[in-house]
């Protein structure tokens, strides 16, 4: 490891000591500060020369995102035959130009540096060179505490290791928990950030599901791997934590998900400061909408003796027209059943005996008189 590793030492160690010569003109070259500055801008200095990896990490997730649907439809279709669906899948990126590994760019260019600063710390807590870190470098580096603890120390340093250093034992314990304890929070809300605002809900892939399980893995493997690496190294990586979620926010919030809140929100500000065309036809739309909500009356609440009165008044009403009613039918029936030639002498009904007056008298025979 460190024969493959060993230029990087060099030049982990290298930006270090510059930054160290530089804070040294503001803080004593001993103290903390001057150290704990050196590893934050070693961690700046890295995550600038990353941001390209970083741009195609977004590009990479949002096509995946995108292609979740059709693998799906893949595996579901060759689930019986494996080479052919590693086939389609690559068959499907090269369409698609995605590549799976883009996704893992940063964290994967990250690595080396992040092995080459723990080997460095590693190497000053055992009070050897490493580097260009000379023997009164390395003095100067054993001296430096963070709020109390010494930059070279783990949160299961054996007491008299601590105190060999000028610390106690409670001291390193309590910055090492808050520090792991930060580190957690910010990778848990990174992550839930991106779950909850920059994700396409319409769209339901085993993504999702993946970068859920993430978001709660992630704190337990920074919380577990935390208390075996030295304070300087939990400063390098809780300013990368810190960095990742500042710069997720600002891309969130400039170029989110198509699909997901945080695009709808961007275009709610868009909107709001007449930045956005939109199509006239919607811009119609969504005005009628709103002039029929405004025009809209809600009902008025009325009191409770209000609405007693209204309940006796309406049964009043219809016992009242109830026989009225009941009248009416008993007449429409019986003028529906004369009608129809029910009794004589009335109207509309023909009588034999009304027939016979009204006709022609027909003359009786004589032979019958």
């Amino acid at each position: 490891m460190d024969t493959i590793l060993g230029p990087l030492y060099y030049a982990v160690s290298w930006i270090i000591v510059q930054f160290h010569s530089l804070y040294s003109l503001v803080f004593d070259e001993d103290s903390g500060w001057a150290w704990g500055l050196s590893i934050v801008s070693l961690v700046v200095l890295i995550r600038i020369c990353l941001i390209p990896l970083f741009v195609k990490q977004i590009k990479a997730t949002r096509n995946m995102q995108a292609l979740q649907p059709k693998m799906k439809a893949i595996q579901e279709r060759y689930k019986s035959d494996k080479q052919r669906q590693s086939e389609e899948m690559m068959k499907l990126y090269k369409e698609t130009g995605t590549n799976p590994l883009s996704s893992c760019l940063p964290i994967l260019a990250q690595s080396p540096f992040f092995i080459s600063l723990y080997q460095v710390l590693n190497h000053i807590a055992q009070g050897k060179t490493v580097g260009v870190i000379d023997e009164q470098l390395l003095a100067s580096a054993r001296e430096a505490h963070i709020f109390g603890a010494p930059l070279s120390v783990t949160f299961l340093s054996s007491a008299e290791k601590v105190e060999s250093f000028g610390a106690t034992l409670m001291d390193v314990r309590i910055v090492t928990v808050v520090m792991i304890v930060l580190m957690s929070l910010s990778q848990f809300y990174t992550q839930r950030q991106l779950m909850t605002k920059n994700v396409d809900l319409s769209v339901k892939t085993p993504f999702m599901q993946q970068q859920k399980m993430l978001m709660y893995v992630f704190p337990i493997i920074f919380a577990v791997l935390g208390i075996n690496f030295p304070v300087g190294v939990l400063v390098y990586w809780l300013t990368t934590n810190v960095w990742t979620m500042g710069q997720q926010m600002f891309i969130i919030r400039r170029n989110p998900t198509p699909g997901s809140v945080a695009f709808k929100q961007r275009q709610e500000r868009l909107r709001a400061k007449g930045k956005l065309k939109e199509d006239p036809a919607e811009v119609e739309a969504r005005k009628a909408v709103e002039a029929a909500r405004a025009n809209r009356q809600q009902p008025k609440r009325q009191t409770k003796a209000k609405r007693q009165v209204a309940g006796t008044t309406a049964t009043t009403d219809s016992t009242e027209q109830k026989p009225s009613l009941e009248k009416k039918q008993g007449t429409d029936a019986g003028e529906a059943k004369d009608a129809k030639g029910g009794k004589p002498g009335q109207a509309g009904g023909g009588s034999k005996s009304g027939q016979r007056k009204s006709g022609p008298q027909r003359p009786k025979h004589p032979s019958k008189k």
